[in-house]
């Protein structure tokens, strides 16, 4: 009977040791808050719409298909990690990197639409549907990002 209530004692005590002292169960957590409170943060509504604009576009970074012409697929894992960048850029609200990772993809998707000609109708027109699919939700994010930090962080 001892031995019970020990082990009760115990158990209790083991559960309460490992307790969180602050759980956060918002969506938007710690990444709407600046880090170092050294640039602007994103408002909440530009935070929410930024959310589900990135995360259409990881989603669809995650279910690109593959083609059967291989310079088609090694461009498309180019344009995979710029949109990666570009959404780490983003989150980390990194306007210089931001920049960079746009002007990359930008080339990337142009040279995509030229190797387009290379692929048969069913191919290519799966391509444009995710083509353009990303690139409205790009420039969602960029309309998203508010022109008045942009322009304090280029001086």
């Amino acid at each position: 009977m001892t031995k019970l209530k020990v082990r009760y004692i115990l158990l209790l005590f083991f559960i309460f040791s490992c307790s969180a002292e602050k759980i956060n169960l918002s969506p938007v957590g710690e990444n709407s808050v600046s880090l170092n409170g050294s640039g602007p943060t994103y408002s909440l509504n530009d935070r929410k719409n930024l959310i589900i604009y990135s995360s259409e576009i990881t989603s669809l970074i995650g279910s690109f298909p593959k083609f059967r012409n291989d310079a088609v697929n090694s461009e498309v894992t180019i344009l995979k990690l710029h949109l990666k960048d570009y959404i780490s850029a983003i989150n980390a609200y990194n306007l210089v990197e931001m920049e960079n990772s746009r002007i990359k993809f930008e080339k990337s998707y142009k040279k995509l639409q030229k190797l387009r000609k290379f692929l048969n109708i069913d191919e290519d027109e799966v391509l444009n549907r995710y083509l353009v699919r990303i690139k409205t939700n790009m420039s969602f994010l960029q309309g998203n990002i508010s022109k008045d930090s942009l322009s304090t962080f280029k001086n």
